[in-house]
């Protein structure tokens, strides 16, 4: 037996026209290369996203044909966002920060048609011009500066619009949005997000145990849309008509604090380097945070330290810690607290919500062992994988990789996880970051958090490096704040209180800063390199 209801498709194109409708005079805030910012509105929105996508169609884009974006978070990027998904293309998201032959790889492989670029990216693609084969570049002006006459002008693009736009009328499981990875591990791969999996995605994250997405929210993604979409926030935002503000090329401290104030933000997303860029700010001049009533923020991409969370409740903005992958769309967990944590210790309270959460409506999460699923006993360790709506099946067009998904369709993450019995899980580390001293495992996710509880650490990173006698040791790199000292012997001795003698590094060094990918991620890879022939003062060395 069938159910009764009405057979309808969840397209990006739905959403861009409800936010039309619906919110016509909520405004959208892009922050300009000069400091200033554009304003306009949601009707405004609306209006050029549709002149973009009949514009496209007009210059010959078929359906399914991916429209390529190398641009920072600003309203351009929104209407691309919908526009070409709308007009039936596919917008495929490129990190600009990548290096030059990632990108030229990502570009040939996604075999993109259309590519819109800032104005002040175009250094970065005459680097690999002669290597793609993008029929129409397309030029978004931030300054006056001209350009080259190969290019085509964004506005002169949206004027071949006559205001005749009629959506293409798509299945839900269509391509909407292509993301790749940043290919830390072998060549990026390519994720395609139906429009189904977006929309479901946006109605879970903007529930109120996740993030509480509501249209009195003022919704700023420092997340880079590029990546993942940023998380969904720009999507989601739409769907519930926020004001969004985004901060355009200029997101640095100094400019989200501004925006924070200024605009009056209530929910933002990042890195945790953004939220301790922030906080280190504010150290040093606390007058600069004027936050708006109830602000918070999600944090993904690593696992934040308790501390963190603690520093930033106090000083009005509210952390969420949540867990994903671009493969899961991304979002996939949440660390809010269930009502009957709310009782613990102050402590206890932020250790839950140093998690990485629990499941979303719809996604499924099970940690597999060496015998299968592990117990959720909040110690066993495990992979974590998933399964849902908005959780990728394949990558695109690499088939080799069909690995990465188990016999029974869950994707494996890479991820180490415990999940304790309220079903809240814990990043223990990526399985090629833990660390094996001997027969035992240690986390380095759980020292980085401890090393940056203390008051003198502003980022810690552990490493795994080999050792004649116990196969691997830990070793700490440590970047301090401005103007604090700390010796390695406090460092160690802070560490004690909390884990067991054999599981302290052997070494910490000091350094003025540590690597990081293009996201903002901790990069341990170069960090390994660096000391990988780490000679230990076998005297030193515990176990």
């Amino acid at each position: 037996m069938w159910g009764t209801m009405m057979t309808y498709q969840l397209t990006l194109g739905s959403i861009l026209e409800r936010a039309g409708t619906l919110f016509p005079q909520v405004e959208i805030v892009s922050g300009k290369p000069d400091g200033t910012r554009h304003r306009y509105t949601y009707a405004d929105f609306h209006r050029r996203a549709r002149a973009l996508g009949e514009a496209l169609q007009v210059s010959g884009m078929r359906r399914g044909e991916r429209v390529a974006t190398l641009m920072h978070n600003h309203s351009p990027h929104l209407e691309a966002f919908f526009g070409v998904p709308a007009a039936g293309g596919v917008l495929h998201t490129v990190n600009h920060r990548l290096h030059p032959n990632d990108i030229a790889y990502i570009l040939n492989h996604a075999e993109d048609r259309f590519l819109f670029i800032d104005d002040g990216l175009l250094p970065l693609y005459e680097q690999i011009k002669d290597r793609v084969s993008c029929e129409q570049v397309v030029v978004v002006a931030h300054t006056r500066n001209g350009f080259s006459k190969r290019y085509t002008d964004y506005e002169a693009l949206l004027a071949r619009a006559g205001g005749h736009f009629t959506q293409v009328s798509l299945h839900e499981n269509e391509a909407a949005i292509m993301c790749y990875t940043s290919g830390l591990a072998g060549s990026p791969k390519g994720i395609v997000y139906s429009h189904r999996a977006l929309a479901l995605h946006s109605l879970a994250i903007s529930l109120p145990d996740s993030a509480g997405i509501a249209q009195r929210d003022v919704v700023m993604p420092v997340a880079p849309m590029h990546h993942a979409n940023a998380w969904g926030l720009p999507i989601a935002a739409t769907m519930t008509g926020c004001k969004q503000v985004f901060p355009g090329p200029l997101a640095e401290p100094d400019t989200v604090l501004d925006l924070f104030q200024e605009e009056q933000v209530t929910l933002s997303a990042g890195v945790p380097m953004v939220w301790m860029n922030l906080l280190e700010r504010l150290r040093q001049d606390p007058t600069r945070w004027k936050l708006a009533p109830g602000a918070r923020a999600i944090v993904s991409g690593a696992a934040p330290p308790p501390a963190l969370l603690r520093d930033l409740d106090r000083a009005g903005l509210r952390l969420i810690q949540a867990w994903g992958l671009i493969e899961s769309g991304p979002l996939a967990t949440f660390a809010n607290l269930k009502p009957e944590l709310t009782t613990l210790p102050e402590e206890k309270q932020y250790e839950v919500r140093a998690t990485q959460g629990v499941p979303l409506p719809f996604i499924e999460v099970r940690a597999d062992g060496d015998g299968g699923s592990i117990p959720t006993d909040g110690a066993t360790l495990g992979e974590a994988q998933l399964r849902g709506p908005w959780v990728a099946s394949s990558y695109y067009n690499l088939p080799e990789l069909r690995g990465k998904w188990t016999e029974d369709g869950w994707f494996r993450t890479g991820d180490v996880v415990t999940i304790d019995p309220n079903g809240y899980m814990k990043l223990a580390d990526r399985a090629k970051d833990l660390i094996r001293s001997g027969d035992d495992w240690i986390s380095s996710v759980d020292l980085e958090n401890t090393l940056m509880g203390h008051p003198a650490v502003k980022e810690a990173a552990v490493i795994a490096v080999p050792h004649p006698k116990w196969q691997e040791r830990p070793l700490a790199v440590v970047v301090l704040k401005a103007g604090e000292r700390a010796s390695e012997e406090a460092l160690r001795a802070f560490l004690a209180g909390q884990f067991a003698r054999w599981q302290l590094p052997d070494a910490i060094v000091f350094s003025s800063e540590l690597p990081h990918t293009p996201t903002g991620k901790l990069l341990k890879k170069e960090l390994r390199k660096q000391f990988r022939n780490w000679n230990w003062d076998e005297e030193l060395t515990t176990h």
